[in-house]
């Protein structure tokens, strides 16, 4: 009876997740005519594309540059542009130093998918950054993880739009 009453309230709490129209993020999928992200920079190596190409793998979505592609009739083609990181000042110590900045860093991007019109794109991924000058050494290593981690988020981002991007470029039949 026990096992029971656990199975009911189980199937109760799914059922409910399921009708409420609740979906796990990045369960979506790329269209199945779609099998290769072709990536492009106009930075040779950049950064960004290295941990799209990266994350992408996460997701099992198989990525390479235009070169690597086996057709670009299959392929969906995101080219990135020049990122950016800006700091904003948020806040002065007394003596007037800098003690803490805003980091923006700015994501431009276009996405061709097959036979469809470019998609142009652009966000920004922000963070707060103390800085400390009695530390520069340690503050300067932090802000390399901080800026690796901004690129992280970046290329999640780029994926989730991408599958949403998708599913609007495909036509409902």
């Amino acid at each position: 009876m026990h096992k029971l009453l656990i199975r009911l309230c189980l199937f109760t709490a799914l059922l409910s997740l399921t009708s409420c129209g609740f979906h796990l993020r990045g369960n979506q999928v790329l269209p199945p005519s779609v099998n290769f992200v072709a990536m492009a920079s106009t930075q040779a190596h950049s950064p960004l594309a290295r941990a799209l190409k990266k994350r992408l793998k996460v997701y099992s979505i198989e990525a390479g540059t235009v070169a690597e592609s086996p057709s670009m009739n299959t392929s969906v083609l995101i080219n990135i542009e020049p990122e950016k990181l800006e700091r904003r000042l948020l806040s002065l110590f007394a003596s007037g130093q800098v003690a803490e900045y805003e980091l923006i860093y700015g994501v431009g991007y276009t996405v061709t998918f097959p036979d469809k019109e470019p998609i142009k794109a652009y966000f920004e991924v922000l963070r707060d950054y103390q800085d400390d000058p009695e530390q520069v050494l340690a503050k300067s290593r932090e802000l390399e993880l901080i800026v690796s981690e901004m690129r992280d988020e970046a290329a999640d981002k780029i994926i989730r739009r991408l599958t949403t991007q998708a599913s609007q470029s495909t036509p409902e039949l």
